[in-house]
């Protein structure tokens, strides 16, 4: 399936005549720490045909999420459900590098930055305790290491899709404030 993309630019002159609806697919928390001024939060895990139909009715389908790759994920999903989805390009990072109004509240870590820290966790634990204990451990680090290839290639982290259910990227961060777009 090919993903249409929209610079966020353009994205923008659609939610500002009415034309488009903006979701936001990545976890509340990291929504609540910088998110597009018109987006929705609706997390890629919790994608469901109703609440897309309710949230957009017959208006256009804009993903958004921290750099694109989720946004992808999320047009994939949304298109085997009968929508015509959109992902905008480069995702929050260049909507607000774009000078796009953006609301900021609590800065969080971002998902893919959990990723790494719980894959090096992992693998230097394991290594330590196949040096300390057992060659058995090295099973942890060939199998973390094996799960990031498979990662690499298909785009897919299971990793990360377990640590977006954790109870701290599911909690509402700090009230946001309104940047607004330079003009």
């Amino acid at each position: 399936m090919t993903i249409t993309e929209i610079a966020p630019a353009e994205a923008a002159r659609y939610l500002e005549n009415g034309s488009a609806i903006l979701v936001d697919v990545r976890t509340p928390v990291e929504f609540a720490g910088l998110h597009a001024t018109p987006a929705l939060n609706i997390p890629l895990d919790r994608l469901a045909e109703d609440a897309l139909r309710t949230a957009c009715g017959s208006k256009k389908l804009l993903f958004i999420c921290q750099s694109g790759t989720r946004g992808g994920k999320a047009c994939e999903a949304a298109a085997k459900m009968g929508f015509s989805p959109t992902n905008v390009t480069g995702g929050t990072v260049a909507w607000a590098a774009g000078g796009l109004s953006v609301q900021r509240g609590k800065q969080v870590m971002s998902l893919e930055r959990q990723v790494r820290i719980a894959a090096g966790a992992l693998v230097a634990l394991g290594t330590l305790a196949a040096i300390l204990f057992s060659n058995y451990f090295l099973a942890i680090p060939l199998i973390i290491g094996s799960g990031l290839v498979f990662a690499g290639i298909t785009d897919t982290c299971f990793m990360g899709m377990q640590l977006a259910k954790m109870s701290w990227n599911q909690q509402s961060a700090s009230p946001c404030t309104t940047v607004p777009a330079k003009r």
